[in-house]
């Protein structure tokens, strides 16, 4: 299926507040670098999650923890649970629009390969597993570190970028609405009241 662009606001909405706009058509991305902190905090609650589900799922709690971290950021529209906590979500760059299971299977790829190090036989699998952490999470970090958009070897892959939720891609004009902005209770209010009371044509009166 043909990926649709995102649409920007339109003119003169009302944006939420801390809302950021960024040139839609801007080559490159232009989404300017998230927070570390929230990344690796979001990040940290999405293992935490995979290490439940491999705890309770049994048997099958390897491939069911897999699974959930290669999917993880195209469940809630670009969106991990961490990441839906932390407020920041994984843009698709060609559409400046949120992640699917495809781009967050590609980005994941990495951290995948870990846990597939970890399925080998013991004792073998739990070295693999620590030497394959260090190494590619190692890597990983360093390049988040450096690049100036925060991306990894995984973002590269899917042509994805981490970005704070409360910044779209759209139109510039609507981050200062050329009209006043009314509450909306109040019109709605003046809007009743002209319904149940309207207006009625003055009338001269003669003189006795």
């Amino acid at each position: 299926m043909k990926r649709l662009p995102s649409a920007g606001l339109p003119m003169g909405s009302n944006a939420s507040p801390g809302l950021r706009v960024v040139p839609k058509n801007e080559e490159g991305s232009p989404y300017p670098k998230c927070s570390l902190l929230f990344r690796g905090m979001a990040r940290l609650a999405d293992l935490a999650i995979a290490l439940g589900l491999f705890r309770v799922a049994g048997p099958a709690g390897t491939l069911i923890a897999l699974l959930f971290l290669l999917l993880a950021d195209g469940m809630l529209q670009g969106q991990s649970p961490g990441k839906r906590i932390f407020g920041i979500k994984v843009v698709y760059l060609p559409t400046r629009s949120a992640a699917q299971y495809r781009e967050s299977v590609l980005r994941n790829a990495p951290f995948g390969l870990v846990v597939l190090l970890g399925m080998m036989p013991y004792p073998l699998g739990v070295g693999a597993f620590i030497a394959g952490a260090l190494v590619i999470c190692g890597i990983e970090g360093w390049k988040v570190l450096r690049d100036p958009l925060g991306l990894r070897l995984g973002d590269a892959w899917a042509s994805t970028q981490v970005t704070d939720g409360k910044v779209v891609a759209g139109s510039p004009a609507i981050a200062q609405p050329s009209g006043p902005i009314r509450e909306p209770g109040r019109l709605r209010s003046r809007s009743r009241d002209r319904q149940r009371y309207p207006l009625r044509r003055r009338t001269r009166c003669a003189l006795p």
